[in-house]
């Protein structure tokens, strides 16, 4: 069963045309991940299924109901959570008050969930009062990644988590994007390292130029040859 249907889904810019017609689906507590180069359409495509922007057409179902035109924060009650490039946790407040805005409103949440993130993230409960800003590069990704897990999600949509960690770190995360997953949360996963992403993935999509293209085996995206010489950097073996 899906969790997470799209189709047909536009974005627009002015007269940009960002994502032309993209259709995709993620099942119940599978991996799906969406490669592609720089400016092809894929932070656009997680916002508008996130509802942070706007779509110019198509249709966005999730848990069964239609949401193409619900605001952010009814997907995000629903269980659709996204943690988005950038990381953009609040600098000046500590680990756990990054983690205690999250659920405002409703602290019974944080605290059913606050073993299961530390016990994901050991480093967080070790640093629960330090002032995020201060965290490493890797540290605040896993709290960018905790603060929407503690809503407990459905689906967990990630834009370029990679990126700007150190290789020993970007291994690290893909292990515990891995384990979310495993443990039974539906992960969305948007990724420059196609490698990295497809090795932890159950299907993949190619986005180029707005266009997605794709929906089959992880396996097989990563032995296609063209993808090897487009996003690997050299042809495979």
């Amino acid at each position: 069963m899906s969790i997470l249907t799209v189709e047909n889904l536009s974005v627009r810019y002015g007269a940009v045309r960002a994502v032309t017609e993209a259709s995709l689906h993620v099942d119940e507590a599978e991996l799906v991940v969406i490669v592609g180069a720089n400016g092809a359409g894929k932070s656009s495509l997680l916002r508008a299924v996130s509802g942070l922007v706007k779509s110019a057409g198509g249709s966005v179902a999730f848990a069964g109901r239609t949401v193409t035109t619900a605001p952010a924060e009814k997907r995000v009650r629903a269980g659709l959570c996204l943690v988005p490039e950038g990381r953009h946790i609040f600098g000046r407040m500590t680990v756990l008050e990054n983690l205690q805005i999250a659920t405002w409103g409703s602290p019974h949440k944080l605290r059913g969930e606050l073993d299961r993130i530390y016990g994901l993230f050991p480093v967080l409960a070790e640093r629960a009062g330090q002032v995020a800003a201060t965290l490493s590069g890797g540290e605040q990704q896993m709290l960018a990644i905790s603060r929407a897990l503690v809503r407990h999600p459905r689906l967990l949509v990630l834009d370029e988590p990679s990126m700007g960690l150190a290789p020993l770190v970007v291994k690290q995360m893909f292990e515990l994007i891995a384990e979310v997953n495993a443990q039974g949360t539906s992960v969305l996963l948007v990724e420059q390292n196609a490698r990295m992403a497809l090795s932890i993935a159950h299907r993949g999509y190619l986005m180029e130029t707005g266009s997605l293209s794709g929906g089959g085996s992880a396996a097989d995206m990563a032995d296609d040859e063209s993808l090897h010489a487009a996003y690997f950097g050299r042809s495979s073996p």
